[in-house]
């Protein structure tokens, strides 16, 4: 592979940067998709799908497109277009997404997180958006070795050098974005800023073959593209007029909303509260409630000078640490988060400033494995449908959690479902029911969620109620009779999950297409 020639290394440049476009548009779109459709597997297969999808065709037409016009200067005046179709994503992204995201929100109304949305949404979301710049991108190199194939000798050696190149490139284009450009400068300057270099790549490519016209054409898109980014805004996620502060983070795009005084803390798409704030109520009337009762669960009597230190998996912005530190006292909680972010919006906006608190920024399973501690709660609030971190769902997760309680502790756990179909909830209480004696579960009135309490010796529904009373704490008392109409002890049905055999996903689509097939 040689870089002598006046008009090679040109195409090598080209090769390279629209390599790195293609990885780079991929990375970005997910987080473009993710405030509208979440960022669950339904939504990565149809990103990947598409893409590939498109690459393939564009690989298609590249190669013909190449023998009926071998010329430099029609390769980078494909990627000259290509470059200034993706540099057109952040701007036309919003009105698209919302559309497809309102085209597909009837058929799922009544599901909120998991739903039909997800996948017809973020299908068409991927078609009007990154279909046109992909395929364009897929010629580029079957159009480079076309050009650089100069005797049949040298074919594999001039592939070979062109798909290393784009690898290269891709590498870049992956790694870039995530731990770089969406971090540092958001998701819709990712777009323009590498929609510019394959722009430039593509002028300079022109300007060396004296290529006239095209020079012209590229010179006009990149006038275009500056206008744009000048002339209008470049924000490409949803606008909400309840919205104090939104932030991209290398995890999760995050919104708080504030409505009459309450704070709402909001991930990806928006369709679930994963923190609460008000400043003049201990309750949420949510899943935190509960997940803060649950050591009420032991056999009375029961005191909370008996819980000495807390565990949560699923820190988010700290609504459990706050009811927690009212009802047990300042005890040492250990809350576990994976994104900083979140913390720092916690801190921010939703006070979580208690000085018993001590935040570990990593992932739970992780945490447990290395921790000394023994706690009398662990609380694990890191998952909800279709969102599940299979590492923390199996039988040797809750094995090892099980060796970090106290011999009181419990374990408390969030559970996303919908309406009738309770699988997931079954086979999580079929998992701890290989560690726990006893599992009792509490459908929360109007939600999506159940929380299961998992209680190291036999006991009954009924301890809640009882051991609230006799504590006379006003917040445990009315979180027992607001629990007592649903709540009831699980026999554990379910399939098990273990770490070779958790098919979190799967389950996860079956219960999606039976609401799909049937409405439940």
């Amino acid at each position: 592979m040689s870089f002598s020639s006046r008009s090679t290394w040109p195409t090598y440049l080209i090769v390279f940067v629209g390599g790195m476009t293609t990885m780079a548009t991929e990375m970005a779109a997910s987080r473009l998709l993710g405030p509208y459709f979440g960022d669950s597997l339904l939504v990565w297969a149809n990103l990947i799908g598409l893409i590939l999808l498109c690459l393939t065709v564009g690989g298609y037409l590249g190669g013909r497109w190449a023998d009926r016009s071998p010329r430099v200067e029609t390769l980078y005046t494909i990627t000259a277009v290509a470059a200034f179709l993706v540099g057109l994503v952040p701007f036309v992204a919003a009105p698209t997404l919302r559309m497809a995201q309102g085209a597909f929100s009837h058929v799922g109304a009544a599901l909120a997180s998991f739903d039909a949305i997800q996948i017809g949404g973020s299908f068409l979301g991927v078609l009007l958006l990154f279909v046109p710049p992909t395929i364009l991108l897929g010629c580029v190199s079957p159009f480079a070795i076309r050009l650089q194939t100069k005797q049949i000798r040298s074919a594999g050696r001039s592939a070979g050098g062109i798909y290393a190149l784009s690898t290269l490139g891709s590498i870049l284009g992956t790694f870039a974005p995530v731990l770089v450009l969406i971090p540092a400068l958001g998701t819709a300057r990712t777009f323009l800023i590498v929609a510019f270099l394959l722009l430039g790549a593509s002028l300079i490519g022109l300007i060396v073959q004296g290529g006239g016209r095209q020079v012209v054409l590229a010179g006009v898109l990149i006038l275009l593209l500056v206008l744009l980014t000048v002339l209008l805004p470049r924000r490409v996620v949803k606008a909400d007029a309840r919205a104090i502060f939104e932030q991209e983070s290398r995890y999760n795009y995050i919104q708080v909303l504030e409505v009459d005084g309450v704070r709402y803390l909001m991930l990806n798409e928006g369709q679930g509260v994963h923190s609460i704030y008000d400043p003049h109520s201990l309750f949420t009337f949510g899943t935190w409630d509960l997940l803060t009762a649950a050591p009420l669960f032991n056999n009375p009597p029961f005191s909370v000078e008996q819980v000495r230190r807390i565990c949560i998996i699923g820190l988010a912005a700290g609504t459990t640490v706050r009811q927690a530190s009212q009802v047990y006292g300042p005890v040492p909680i250990d809350g576990v988060e994976i994104d900083p972010a979140i913390v720092q919006v916690g801190r921010r906006y939703f006070n979580m400033t208690q000085p018993n608190l001590n935040v570990y920024l990593t992932d739970g399973r992780f945490f447990l494995e290395n921790t000394v501690e023994r706690y009398d709660l662990i609380i694990i609030d890191a998952y909800r449908l279709p969102y599940i971190p299979f590492q923390l769902t199996t039988s040797e997760f809750f094995a090892l959690a099980r060796s970090r309680l106290t011999p009181h502790g419990v374990i408390a756990v969030n559970v996303g479902r919908t309406e009738r179909d309770y699988r997931m909830v079954e086979a999580i209480a079929a998992t701890l029911g290989e560690h726990f004696p006893t599992v009792h579960a509490v459908n929360l009135a109007d939600t999506f969620n159940t929380v299961l309490v998992a209680t190291q010796e036999p006991t009954r529904p009924e301890n809640l109620a009882q051991n609230a009373t006799l504590i006379g704490h006003p917040f445990l008392v009315e979180v027992a009779q607001r629990a007592l109409p649903n709540l009831y002890r699980l026999q554990g049905d379910g399939l098990v999950f273990t770490d070779d055999r958790a098919p979190v996903e799967s389950l996860t689509n079956a219960i999606l297409l039976r609401y799909l097939l049937t409405g439940e």
